[in-house]
């Protein structure tokens, strides 16, 4: 008999067993990949560490999280700049007088600001209906058209026109040469890839690989293994998607070894015309301004989602929210079962706030 069954080796599973294990109790954790880490898992090639599952750059405001998290691992100084790249005209992200000067010529923050009042006056749009109409209200023509639209309607695989306003409903606009797209007081990328401090903080707890807690067979043998149940995985995978499946954006990732010490220099690019198939490009080793003679890049594919495959973004429309609202009421009545994480709660979540609502989560549990 253990205390806590923590299912899924992310962030907030990770932190959870920590805490726990620290606190003097059993933890068994069960992830059903053949490696931990969830989703900061990263892979090793020529000292290169790749991002598996997209780029994780950590940010936060919130002290407390960062002096925990250096506990385990240092942190280098990274700061995220990324670069916008229009049919090959490169622009400063996020949008700052570096992206002013190169899209219109401008040179000061009151003729930044009158262009792009100008272009909202000339739009006319009063109460914006669709994304497409509030990026406009808030930004102008040209930054929406070149930098905005294109991207956006990859990412979510439908018109600007068809995606509800909220999703953008701030911009960050800033009127100074300052291209830090964080800006959160600290930041930075683990000294050695996120694995160091996953696995600093499983030390001395029992994990166990490919075991999928979802598949009933799994699920039975460990029936009465733990006081506790933490888990992390889909909401709607635990219920056997019993009320419908929660619906999300999918990522495809390929990933290409280069012989070439620099390719882009930079570590995203994004590109925001409709026309190219990727949302961006991740070289690797800029993360951790690495130096070898060969790079590794990733072209990042925004694809249609299906139960079974890892799940991105949640689709926080009207009809997701009701579904996840219903599945909520159920947990709310699991015995002993405690769920927490973006799958869990279906959310995005910075991964800062996945470890304070672990942490949150861990210490009321212990109190």
């Amino acid at each position: 008999m253990y205390d806590f069954l923590v299912i899924g080796s992310g962030l907030f599973g990770a932190v959870f067993a920590h805490e726990a294990h620290s606190a003097g109790k059993r933890v068994l954790m069960l992830e059903r990949r053949s490696h931990v880490g969830g989703n900061v898992y990263c892979e090793e090639k020529e000292g290169i560490r790749i991002h598996k599952y997209g780029a994780h750059i950590f940010h936060t405001s919130d002290r407390e999280v960062w002096d925990y998290v250096n506990r385990f691992v240092s942190f280098n100084n990274y700061i995220n700049s990324p670069v916008a790249n229009y049919r090959g005209e490169l622009y400063n992200l996020p949008f700052n007088m570096n992206t002013f000067a190169k899209m219109w010529g401008v040179t000061t923050p009151a003729e930044a600001a009158a262009k792009i009042e100008e272009q909202r006056r000339a739009a006319g749009i009063k109460e914006p209906q669709n994304l497409e109409e509030q990026a406009i209200s808030l930004i102008g023509t040209d930054i929406y058209t070149k930098l905005i639209k294109g991207y956006t309607e990859k990412q979510w695989g439908r018109s600007c026109t068809e995606l509800p306003a909220f999703i953008i409903c701030r911009l960050p606009v800033r009127y100074t040469f300052d291209n830090n797209y964080f800006n959160d007081r600290y930041q930075g990328i683990p000294v050695g890839g996120y694995n160091r401090l996953i696995h600093a903080l499983l030390d001395g707890i029992e994990v166990r690989t490919g075991e999928d807690y979802n598949l009933p067979a799994i699920r039975e043998r460990y029936r009465d293994a733990a006081r506790t149940i933490v888990y992390t995985g889909a909401i709607d995978a635990y219920f056997g998607y019993a009320l419908g499946t929660l619906a999300y954006r999918g990522l495809r990732f390929e990933t290409e070894r280069l012989e070439e010490e620099n390719h882009q220099g930079v570590a995203v690019m994004n590109y925001t015309a409709r026309e190219i198939p990727y949302t961006r490009i991740i070289e690797h080793k800029h993360f951790e301004f690495g130096t070898q003679p060969v790079t590794y890049i990733t072209r990042e594919y925004p694809a249609d989602w299906h139960p079974g495959e890892e799940a991105y973004y949640p689709l926080n429309n009207a009809e997701n929210q009701s579904l996840y609202a219903k599945y909520a009421a159920l947990a709310k009545k699991e015995p002993h079962t405690i769920f927490g994480g973006r799958l869990a709660e279906y959310r995005y979540y910075d991964m800062d706030d996945v470890i304070r609502s672990a942490l949150d989560c861990v210490h009321a549990v212990l109190a």
